[in-house]
């Protein structure tokens, strides 16, 4: 399925996604966030932010089954990244102007009957076994530059299970695609005065 959501809005989401960053690790109490846009008020997506310091991963965190509109979604998970994702530290205030924000918006998922057939590079995996689950995004299979055995048997050791779980009738392999959304590497921090 593919992601509806014009350059527009896309502007506006990562400029969401900015100003939540820096108005949440410098404590700036913000006012209710309106937004006026039927493509970020839809709640058909799910959506993961991941926050870069060049080439160092500095959060990552994100929800597969959306329950809130998508501007909302965003901004939760910018704040989570920032502060909540326990493999690294939480942003400090002096690292924030240089942080890159990539906003990955995940399509509805869907049950991958042939989990060898997906497309490196297009599909993100989620995996899930019992109490266990894990979701590798498309972008982390070609930064490592997996092939889709390998990429199964990641997500299923990232979910806790054994590597070959995906090949079991009690694993539930879902697939979705993802429109990334990043900031532009030259901006700068927006002006607080």
């Amino acid at each position: 399925m593919e992601i509806d959501i014009p350059p527009a809005s896309q502007t506006k989401l990562i400029e969401l996604a900015r100003a939540t960053l820096e108005d949440f690790v410098c404590d700036i109490e913000g006012g209710e966030t309106a937004v006026d846009d039927r493509y970020l008020a839809t709640q058909e997506y799910g959506a993961f932010v991941s926050l870069h310091r060049g080439k160092e991963l500095r959060g990552c965190v994100g929800i597969c089954f959306p329950t809130a509109p998508l501007y909302e979604t965003v901004i939760e998970m910018t704040e989570a990244a920032a502060s909540r994702d326990r493999r690294v530290a939480a942003i400090a205030p002096i690292e924030l102007g240089q942080i890159h924000i990539e906003i990955s918006v995940l399509s509805p998922l869907f049950i991958a009957k042939n989990p060898s057939a997906l497309e490196i590079g297009r599909h993100g995996l989620y995996i899930s076994n019992g109490g266990c689950r894990g979701v590798l995004l498309p972008q982390v299979a070609t930064q490592y530059g997996w092939d889709m055995k390998k990429f199964l048997q990641q997500t299923c050791v990232k979910a806790g299970l054994p590597k070959d779980a995906w090949q079991r009738p009690e694993t539930e392999v879902r697939a979705f695609t993802t429109l990334i959304i990043e900031e532009a590497r030259c901006e700068g921090v927006r002006s607080s005065g």
